[in-house]
């Protein structure tokens, strides 16, 4: 017997080919998928067979997808403020990561999944640490979400020798993990093979895990490219090139890479992500707390490279909403490109549509069209805060630069309810917190430890 059910909502925001925003009308979903928009004139909801959830007032739009996220950083925010980039790793986050154990681990995962799902992120793009990454995918498995992510490569640390393994060993561990979690809960998790960056990766390394990414269709290659200048100047030293170019160079640059950052960037290297259909995670809030610079996303759109947003790690953030990278996205480029630089409809579909598309997900999820996956978020845009025209025309502006995570009222996954009314249906939030201060007490000492 098919499981059938009925959301009836003040408005869909379909984020379809036409852009539909739809009134008095009802989204179907049938064992998890899409399977029609009903109209209500004419439509007698009693005799409907089928669970039917009647949300008036509140607004239906995709799930929000984040294509660059560190679930094994939550634990640490807070504890990395006003650093650069290469500081940050050495004098904290490696450091940090490489005082994780399994317990620690999962309590990150647990929280950063948490604050994600509350906040409307139905799908994500994680990148682990050195060790203990089954854990992270036995938490994202746990909670619902749908997502990537995989084991994080380090076989050269001249920032923090300690935090590293041999070639060898990462290439061995790498395919177990994939060999085991890709495409694993019915397709719902993947493997993303995730080189650290250039500085951390030996040429081997890169070039071997590329190899090892064909193996697994429909797996992605991610890594951090181009953040900060300094960062930048070493690879031209190491290398005599920019870092798209050296990446290039090695053959790992194609339509299932995923870079994120890339901020610093000359003609020559945009030229290659264009050509090679590189994907690109924008993470603003990072890229200004790191004082790293801000990414030329408006040309990037204009060339026809794949822009997609995350919110990066929460001690470099310090919050892992979409709300407020839709924003921001928008924001810092106006001073520089004109104050209509960057739409809120634009911005929106960044963190839907074009976060589906980066992961080659679109013909499942990033849109509300029947045949796609029941991803959905409910959002209350009735407060005191929001517009008060309550008409379409301004509803992207209302959504991106006006709300936030407290304004999701509910999630759905795979036709699943995860939040429901403001409440998890996953996680007791009084206990992650206790664990959690628990956990960072314990890592913490470990960390000092081995100073």
């Amino acid at each position: 017997m098919s499981n059938k059910k009925l959301i009836i909502p003040e408005r869909i925001v379909t984020v379809d080919s036409e852009e539909r925003i739809l009134t008095n009308t009802a989204v179907e979903i049938t064992d998890g998928t899409i399977t029609a928009f009903i109209p209500l004139e004419k439509f007698d909801v009693k005799s409907y067979e089928g669970e039917v959830f009647n949300y008036p007032g509140l607004t239906l739009v995709p799930g929000f997808v984040q294509t660059h996220i560190h679930l094994c950083q939550t634990l640490f925010r807070g504890l990395a403020d006003d650093l650069p980039l290469l500081d940050w790793l050495g004098q904290k986050i490696f450091p940090f990561e490489n005082a994780h154990d399994k317990n620690s681990l999962r309590i990150s995962a647990k929280l950063g999944l948490n604050e994600l799902l509350s906040g409307g992120t139905t799908t994500l793009l994680d990148m682990g640490t050195l060790r203990y990454q089954e854990v992270v995918f036995e938490e994202m498995i746990a909670s619902g979400i749908r997502g990537f992510s995989g084991k994080c490569l380090i076989d050269e640390n001249g920032i923090d020798p300690k935090f590293k393994n041999d070639t060898g060993s990462e290439l061995k561990y790498q395919r177990e993990l994939a060999e085991e979690f890709h495409n694993s809960d019915s397709g719902r998790i993947k493997y993303g093979f995730a080189p650290r960056f250039v500085l951390s990766c030996s040429e081997e390394l890169l070039k071997e895990t590329k190899a090892m990414m064909h193996d697994f269709p429909g797996s992605v290659y991610h890594t951090h490219s181009s953040e900060n200048k300094d960062e930048v100047a070493e690879v031209r030293r190491r290398f005599n090139k920019e870092n798209i170019e050296y990446f290039n160079s090695i053959d790992v640059l194609d339509e299932n890479t995923v870079l994120a950052h890339c901020i610093h960037l000359n003609s020559g290297e945009k030229q290659i992500l264009k050509n090679k259909n590189v994907r690109v995670a924008h993470c603003p809030s990072s890229n200004l707390k790191l004082g790293s610079g801000i990414a030329n996303i408006p040309e990037y759109i204009k060339l026809g490279i794949s822009v997609s947003l995350g919110a990066d790690g929460a001690p470099c953030n310090n919050n892992l909403s979409v709300f407020t990278e839709m924003r921001l996205a928008g924001l810092i480029q106006k001073p520089l490109h004109g104050a209509d630089s960057m739409d809120a409809k634009t911005l929106f579909k960044l963190a839907t549509i074009e976060g589906a598309k980066a992961l080659h997900l679109d013909n499942e999820i990033g849109s509300i069209e029947v045949g796609k996956k029941a991803d959905l978020v409910l959002l209350d845009l009735n407060s005191p805060l929001h517009s008060m025209s309550g008409g379409n025309d301004n509803i992207y502006s209302d959504i991106v630069y006006t709300s936030n995570s407290v304004d999701v009222n509910a999630v759905m996954i795979n036709g699943q309810w995860i939040i429901k009314d403001c409440e998890s249906l996953v996680y007791d939030t009084k206990e992650l917190i206790s664990e959690g201060k628990s956990e960072l007490k314990k890592l913490l000492t470990r960390a000092d430890s081995v100073k």
